[in-house]
């Protein structure tokens, strides 16, 4: 009966520590079309406190007379604007975004206005790479800033020339449906890797009792909707997307010198190595001595001596040896016993890396 519990015990502890480390399909891959477009446009923001464009900037008239002769009036070349800024408004449309949906809008100043804080931004259309409109922009802009001055002073807080407009911009049109009447869905990696494709495969295929899946390269796999999923395509993808599956990674190493920081892969082993780090330190002092003649003396002149204090101390370190096959853990605990910094630990890392020993990809940012 012991024997029994135990039995069960430990099932249960690989179970619990298995599923712990365990990571959905849906954040480790993304369906091929499903994706994120970029929108961008050109407007105009008024009701500025005379910080908008000045007269160097000419694009922002011709905008405002153009505007005015779509509404009927008639304005020559002479007017002057300050409470007018011409921007740039760009937004990003998600997959499946239906008309009437709202997007944040990114606002930010295309010539050299001052600030755009407190103006409104002017019905805009928002261009996707086809030159089709697929929303339009118009709202009051929130910077979170300002920027005030004279002649002999100014202040500013944080970026007064960009802001946003929080559902800003309203969706026009509808971008197609990449999953309508399609048999065939691939699924894109997000860090191509073999044994990860071949996981979710096995996992995909376990779920639906059938081969459904099968991966043409370590970066895809290909998905083919069975028949009792036909024309149900929402309830396929939300079903496999739950499926949980243990990534695999190359054992890394990440540098980066000029902030000290390093970052080490939990894969990440090393050869039979020895390691010793010391300090040599070197502090040199000029003291100038002034040598007079002896009182009373004939012909004695008054010097300047130099004088140089000379001193130089050396860490004794003792040498530390990291056997064959050491986890990161022993890796970090064994370069702590040898109290380095870690600057002095990628220089460490480097040289053990250089001896062949660091059974990891070496990545200095």
């Amino acid at each position: 009966m012991k024997s029994a519990v135990s039995a069960i015990i430990t099932i249960m502890v690989l179970v619990i520590t298995t599923s712990a480390h365990a990571i959905r399909i849906k954040d480790l891959a993304s369906f091929e079309g499903i994706r994120d477009n970029q929108l961008m446009g050109y407007g105009l923001v008024v009701g500025l406190n005379s910080s908008g464009d000045s007269d160097q900037t000419k694009f922002q008239i011709q905008s405002v007379m153009n505007m005015l002769e779509k509404m009927g009036i008639t304005t020559s070349l002479n007017i002057k604007t300050k409470n007018v800024a011409a921007v740039m408004v760009t937004a990003t449309l998600p997959p499946f975004a239906k008309q009437g949906n709202r997007l944040d809008v990114l606002v930010s100043s295309l010539g050299d206005a001052k600030s755009i804080a407190g103006g409104t931004l002017i019905m805009a259309p928002l261009k996707g790479a086809d030159n089709q409109v697929y929303a339009v922009a118009q709202g009051s802009i929130l910077t979170n800033s300002f920027a005030f001055g004279g002649q002999g002073a100014a202040a500013q807080k944080n970026h007064p020339t960009a802001g946003r407009i929080p559902n800003g911009a309203l969706v026009e049109r509808e971008l197609p449906n990449t999953l309508a009447g399609k048999s065939v869905i691939n699924l894109n990696l997000h860090d191509a890797d073999f044994t990860t494709a071949s996981r979710i495969v096995a996992a995909i295929n376990a779920k639906f009792h059938s081969p459904v899946a099968a991966s043409k390269d370590p970066g895809s796999v290909s998905l083919t909707i069975p028949e009792a999923y036909t024309n149900r395509a929402v309830e396929f993808v939300a079903a496999l997307e739950r499926l949980e599956v243990i990534p695999d990674a190359q054992a890394k190493v990440v540098l980066n010198e000029r902030t000290g920081t390093v970052v080490m892969g939990e894969n990440v082993r090393i050869s039979t190595v020895a390691v010793t780090h010391g300090s040599l330190s070197l502090v040199i002092k000029e003291s100038p001595q002034v040598s007079q003649p002896s009182p009373l003396s004939k012909g004695g002149e008054t010097k300047v001596v130099p004088e140089t204090d000379l001193k130089v101390v050396e860490e004794s370190r003792q040498l530390m040896v990291m056997p064959e096959g050491a986890t990161i853990g022993d890796v970090v605990r064994a370069l702590n016993l040898l109290g380095v910094t870690p600057r002095d630990m990628i220089s460490i890392i480097q040289a053990v890396k250089s001896a062949g020993a660091l059974q990891a990809e070496l990545s200095i940012i």
